[in-house]
Formats: C-alpha cells, structure tokens, sequence
C-alpha cells in the first residue's frame, strides 16, 4: 500500500465522528498517570498526519493537564506531527498533496512567496485561521520553503495554542470540550477572533505582494 493510499484512508477516518474518537482517547491519557504526557504527544502527531482535528486535543490538554504543561504538550505535539507531515508531504507524497491544493488560489501565493519569504510567511500562515493546520504542513513540504525556515516558523502555533489551551481548561471537563456547554470566556474569544482576523489581512496581502514581485522577477 503506498503513501497516497494511506493519507486517503486517514482523509475518510477524519470523517467517522472524529470528536468522539479524539474524546476517548483524552479519557485513556487522563487515567494514565505520569505517563499520561507521553501518550497525548504521540496521539497529538498521529493526529496531525491523519488530518484528526487538533483544536478538540488542545482544548482537551487544558483539562488534562492545565494551562501551562497543557499548552507545552501540545506545541511539542503539534511541532512534531507537523514536522513529520512536511516531510510526508516533501518526499513521499508531491502528487497526492499537489492534487489536492491545485485549485486552491491561497497555496498557489503561499508557493510563490516562500521561497523568498521563507520564515516570514510560515510564522504568517501559522497566525492565521484561513490556512487549514492540518493540508498547510503537507502543502508547505512541496513548495521552496526551507525546512530550517518551516521548523522555526512553528513559533507562530505558541500564541493560538496558549489561547486555546486557556479556554478548553475552562471547561474543567472532557465531557464538555466543543459542546456549547462548555464554559468560555468571552472577552478572551472575542481577542482570538480579533487576532486571527489582523493575521488574516496581514498575511494575506504580505503574500500577495511577495508572490508578485516573485513573479514579476521570473517574467523579466
């Protein structure tokens, strides 16, 4: 069975109740102790590379293991898993992920722009909700951008997770995460929002005006 194969399969695993399993597997990390940490960080990387969503495991740290060591967890987690997708991405899948981002306007800038903006416009694209977490560490390992400069880039994930970190241990219950039951606080929502929105218009017009002078240059 080949690379694209697999990512096909995790693509249609991600669409069997995703939550729930995510949910159970918080349960299982929350009874195991002191060992607990270790297992939450290689769920957190299978989920990456399976296009699991991670927003239910980061709200979900926060209850486990609060704030602080929640939001460590998952930052090591998130790396590693979206380190592991790049190279997937980079190496031994081009064709399946370059198929799935052809039609998508925003990776042909982001494709344009990091070759020259390598660093600049990971940590952009890191800060902003528009670029789904999970397709963007595969879509970045076919594109010129240079591992070193993707590695660091992941420095733009401390801020979201720190936030989202916060609001899941609110909910002081695995039962609660990503139900409107759980208990959030509005003005640190709102804040998100706001943030995600200037990093929204930020990275979209720096990449514009760097995918066009990249193009420009290679016209002339």
């Amino acid at each position: 069975m080949n690379i694209q194969i697999l990512l096909q399969a995790s693509l249609n695993l991600s669409d069997l109740h995703p939550q729930e399993i995510i949910k159970n597997a918080l349960y299982w990390i929350d009874g195991l102790g002191t060992i607990g940490a270790i297992a939450f960080i290689g769920i957190y990387i299978i989920a990456t590379i399976a296009f699991l969503p991670g927003s239910i495991l980061t709200l979900g740290s926060g209850v486990v293991f609060g704030v602080a060591w929640g939001s460590v967890y998952v930052f090591i987690g998130a790396t590693l898993g979206a380190t592991a997708a790049f190279l997937v991405g980079r190496y031994l899948a081009r064709n399946w992920v370059a198929k799935k981002i052809a039609d998508n306007n925003k990776f042909v800038a982001i494709d344009k722009a990091v070759s020259k903006k390598g660093l600049k416009i990971v940590l952009l694209t890191r800060l902003s909700p528009i670029f789904p977490f999970n397709l963007l560490n595969y879509a970045l390992g076919i594109t010129g951008v240079a591992f070193k400069d993707y590695f660091l880039g992941s420095v733009g994930m401390i801020p979201g997770t720190i936030m989202y970190v916060y609001l899941g241990s609110l909910a002081g219950n695995i039962a609660l995460i990503g139900t409107e039951a759980q208990p959030t606080n509005q003005t640190l929502t709102w804040v998100i929002k706001i943030v995600g929105f200037i990093a929204t218009l930020v990275v979209t017009v720096y990449i514009t005006s760097v995918a066009k002078k990249a193009l420009d240059e290679e016209v002339l």
